[in-house]
């Protein structure tokens, strides 16, 4: 591979932490919650991998936070092939938290992008910054490969690399391409509980062990499961019950009225939070302190995708870190990840993880 392009959804993430479950259309929320960016961090992190296994690549990019600035912090020398700045007198704002993009801003960074004969277009962003890529690719039939840099909330696309400094190991060098499904969700009905997942486009993207799976929904009765959890409920502990169905049944066990797609603490029969932020989280905790997750199904990820409410910072406050999964929605999966923006906490959580499976069993799954 000779070239790439590069385009970054600078507020993509944003929401996540402080419990919005998605960033779009909900950006001055998001700053009014004290959100910050992630997606720029993660843009860097993919190339600086790239710039150390990539020869004599030449890099294009969109104009500041949407690529540039990321791409000049690894090491490269990027030719700007898109500015949305390009008529203000200001330039790029500073901070790309402030950055004023939209989707027709990746949709035209793509095409100046295409424009230049790339090999690979590397994408920083969640499913939406993914549909807007696939849709330029479709409408124009080219078929240069995308991959995706995990930055979103939500990422139910299996277009994304399991981690960003995986999406720079596999930039630097693939041989092979595959079809790859492009999903989104209606956010709005996301906020409200209700998952509505829509194929949007196939594209090709490189062929690699660390590229993620699309995200599965998984059948069967976690009933069992979820009457064993509540029977071993500890007084004096705090719950902190992540996303999902198979928690939610935890949830319904213990008479929580759960919000399905958010954050819940619990303790000696009190709700302390729903569906909370990173904020609210840490001003409630009090230990002892057990988080409890489901893996996605299909993907594994029990940490860094739909759940950013649980940061490094309220992961640290756990002593446990409950695991549950019935055993089919395992068996569809080769091993539990983790993505949560600290490397070091990141190391921590790998090894051999004990996941609750039926009202008495359970199974060691590994975390890589």
């Amino acid at each position: 591979m000779n070239t790439i392009g590069v385009v970054v959804n600078p507020i993509a993430g944003m929401g996540g932490r402080v419990g919005l479950k998605g960033t779009d259309g909900k950006v001055a929320e998001a700053r009014r919650r004290g959100a910050t960016t992630r997606a720029p961090e993660r843009a860097r992190q993919a190339l600086e991998v790239l710039s150390r296994e990539a020869d004599d690549l030449a890099v294009y990019a969109a104009a500041g936070p949407m690529g540039e600035d990321a791409a000049r912090d690894a090491g490269f020398e990027p030719e700007v092939v898109y500015d949305p700045w390009a008529e203000s007198d200001d330039g790029p704002p500073e901070d790309p938290g402030e950055a004023e993009t939209t989707a027709e801003d990746t949709r035209a960074a793509v095409r100046a992008l295409l424009e230049r004969g790339i090999d690979l277009v590397l994408f920083v962003g969640g499913d939406g910054t993914a549909v807007d890529v696939a849709e330029v690719l479709e409408e124009t039939g080219d078929e240069t490969p995308m991959l995706g840099v995990p930055a979103g909330v939500k990422i139910y696309s299996s277009v994304f690399a399991v981690t960003p400094r995986d999406a720079g190991r596999i930039a630097a060098g693939f041989d092979a391409v595959e079809p790859r499904e492009v999903n989104d969700i209606d956010e709005a009905a996301y906020r409200e509980g209700e998952v509505r997942s829509e194929l949007r486009a196939v594209v090709p993207v490189p062929v690699a062990p660390d590229v993620q799976s699309g995200k599965q929904v998984s059948s069967g009765s976690t009933e069992s499961l979820a009457a064993g959890f509540a029977r071993e409920i500890e007084d004096g502990r705090t719950y902190v019950f992540g996303p999902g169905g198979t928690v939610g049944a935890i949830e319904s066990e213990l008479g929580i009225d759960a919000s399905p797609l958010g954050v819940d603490v619990w303790r000696d029969g009190e709700v302390l939070a729903r569906d909370a932020a990173e904020a609210e989280l840490l001003e409630v905790l009090e230990e002892p302190v057990t988080i409890v997750v489901s893996p996605i199904g299909g993907q594994g990820f029990v940490f860094g995708r739909g759940n950013h409410q649980l940061s490094p910072a309220v992961i640290e406050r756990a002593d446990e870190i409950a695991v549950v999964a019935a055993g089919e929605k395992l068996d569809a999966i080769d091993a539990l990840r983790v993505d949560t923006d600290d490397d070091d906490l990141d190391e921590e959580l790998r090894g051999w993880m004990k996941v609750r499976t039926g009202r008495f069993t359970t199974r060691l799954v590994k975390v890589v």
